[in-house]
């Protein structure tokens, strides 16, 4: 198998621009529905996109770990070089949250960063040891075991109401245990809770588990469009499962990272990676992948330096609005305002600005594919 494909860049591609274009909005009030996360239970296209992070990151893991573990690598120098990324990647996103006040005694502990850092360290040993059955009952295992301790375990929410089972902000056992561990180093939204908290990464490092899943299917020797109709197939068995779990167990809620949460992106994953992967390395017509190649080229540019883009445009946004000119605007606000006052409506002026940010983005993007500069970590 070549470890290059199209179709696994293109995946990740397809998701740091969609994560550009949500987090970058001219202005958070004006925002089409599709391009917020859910309010709470239910999921949106923005849902999509961080555990779509997760799932490529694990499908990437049985490129890098599991057929060198099966080879006969050392394992646990294989182990310890994945400590060191994901250690990197923490520290990544503790730095971006410090900026631009470097303030120890308020800053977020959590984050997007830290999560993948996190679950990359938790799946490691995971898929390292284990072969497929064992990583699938990992995955099973780790959603058990957060389900259990999510509806069973009685905690007090920030006013110190004791509840059981309770699925709403700041009510839940994650809160609590965030609360108890990182009080006053929380999301500043909530400050009670944060959707990336410990707890809901068990369920998480499960997300990743079934990207390495998904992986053994890309590893394996079964004919390309044999592995499209098993991904094709296990996605609709995933979207199928999470709303099961949605309707009899917890609901689908991003914020807690529900097993319902885990199948339903794992199967949107499942499915939207087999199109690309069909697309861009599958079908048998050359000329018809080339085509396509050719279209979705600016995926693969993006998708080449994904860490490093959404590290970049953490820090380009922060400083947009923080950065002060004379007149005391910031310098976004200032960049913003001839799309404000255009007369567009302000759902798609606002639009629009998150456009201009992906494309300023895709040129740095271009300028480092051309000169082949790949920050990895």
């Amino acid at each position: 198998m070549n470890p290059r494909l199209l179709s696994l860049d293109a995946f990740r591609g397809f998701a740091i621009a969609a994560m550009l274009l949500v987090n970058n909005p001219g202005d958070w009030g004006h925002v089409y529905a599709p391009l917020l996360h859910a309010k709470w239970h239910g999921w949106t296209f923005t849902d999509w996109v961080f555990p779509f992070f997760v799932f490529i990151s694990g499908m990437a893991m049985t490129i890098s770990l599991a057929r060198r573990a099966q080879a006969g690598a050392d394992k646990t120098a294989l182990l310890l070089t994945t400590a060191r990324r994901a250690a990197v990647i923490i520290g990544l996103g503790l730095l971006l949250n410090l900026i631009p006040s470097f303030d120890f005694s308020t800053v977020r502990i959590p984050g997007v960063l830290q999560r993948l850092g996190l679950c990359t360290l938790l799946a490691a040993p995971i898929v390292i040891w284990c072969r497929p059955r064992g990583v699938a009952l990992w995955a099973l295992a780790l959603m058990a075991v957060y389900a259990v301790l999510q509806l069973t375990v009685p905690v007090p929410d920030a006013d110190g109401v004791v509840h059981t089972g309770l699925l709403e902000p700041g009510k839940d056992v994650g809160a609590w245990l965030d609360r108890q561990l990182m009080d006053g180093h929380l999301w500043r939204q909530a400050k009670t809770w944060d959707p990336e908290g410990l707890l809901s990464t068990l369920p998480a490092v499960s997300s990743q588990l079934l990207g390495v899943l998904a992986g053994y299917v890309l590893a394996s020797r079964r004919q390309p469009a044999e592995k499209t109709m098993t991904w094709m197939l296990a996605g609709l068995a995933s979207l199928w499962l999470g709303q099961v779990l949605d309707a009899w167990l917890m609901p689908i809620n991003k914020s807690l990272w529900t097993p319902s949460f885990v199948f339903t992106m794992a199967g949107w994953a499942c499915i939207v990676f087999a199109v690309f992967y069909w697309l861009l390395d599958a079908q048998p017509q050359p000329l018809s992948r080339a085509r396509w190649a050719r279209g979705l080229h600016p995926l693969v540019v993006f998708g080449m330096n994904a860490l490093f883009l959404f590290a970049l445009s953490g820090l380009v946004a922060k400083m947009l609005y923080t950065v002060k000119l004379t007149d005391g605007r910031s310098l976004g606000a200032t960049l913003y305002a001839p799309l404000r006052d255009s007369g567009l409506a302000p759902v798609n002026a606002s639009l629009l600005h998150a456009l201009a940010f992906v494309a300023v983005m895709y040129a740095v993007a271009w300028v480092m594919y051309r000169k082949q500069w790949f920050v990895k970590v």
